[in-house]
């Protein structure tokens, strides 16, 4: 089945093309000159339809969208939704700099966070599926690790003793949240 990815965040792209390995969709992807639609919605559910609806008008193929972030408990569940804008540049390296920095005196039993994915497969005229993943974890007080993207340098994960950006590829998409909620919507999808 040949489906859009509705996102060009190349850290995205490949883990749903080492995700997909096993399953009968062939990915493809927006071509880099398509306009992205404004994020309008509340939750992760709603900025995902709103990608994938724009997926399936643009190119007419059933379409794949995710919506992901990082909530904090610290923050009430800050950056959530405004997780890639979070910093003023909304580069990975500043928007870890400054939740680094808002969590600086922040106890160590307070920095519970965790990251949710919501994805949203969606076939022309037809309802939506969606599925939710996360992965729980805490707010590292320093970067580490060069793998991964986003958050991943500063989000460590207890019961591995790791930040999630020490992880590989292959180890970081068994348990991440994208690939809890991709498991998910495949069962949803069969």
């Amino acid at each position: 089945m040949k489906v859009v990815i509705a996102t060009k965040n190349k850290g995205k792209l490949e883990e749903f093309l080492y995700l997909a390995q096993e399953s009968n969709f062939v990915f493809t992807k927006l071509s880099e000159d398509t306009t992205s639609p404004e994020e309008t919605g509340n939750s992760f559910y709603e900025n995902a339809l709103i990608k994938a609806e724009h997926a399936v008008n643009v190119t007419g193929l059933n379409a794949l969208a995710d919506d992901s972030g990082l909530e904090v408990d610290y923050l009430k569940g800050q950056p959530g939704i405004f997780s890639s804008r979070f910093s003023s540049k909304g580069t990975d390296e500043a928007n870890n700099k400054k939740l680094l920095r808002i969590m600086k005196e922040t106890k160590e039993e307070e920095r519970s966070a965790r990251f949710r994915c919501c994805l949203v497969f969606l076939r022309k005229n037809e309802e939506p599926i969606s599925a939710e993943g996360t992965l729980e974890g805490r707010i590292a007080i320093a970067e580490s690790g060069s793998y991964g993207f986003g958050y991943d340098p500063i989000f460590f994960i207890p019961h591995l003793n790791s930040h999630l950006a020490e992880l590989t590829k292959e180890e970081k998409n068994k348990i991440s949240h994208r690939s809890d909620a991709w498991k998910k919507l495949m069962a949803k999808l069969n």
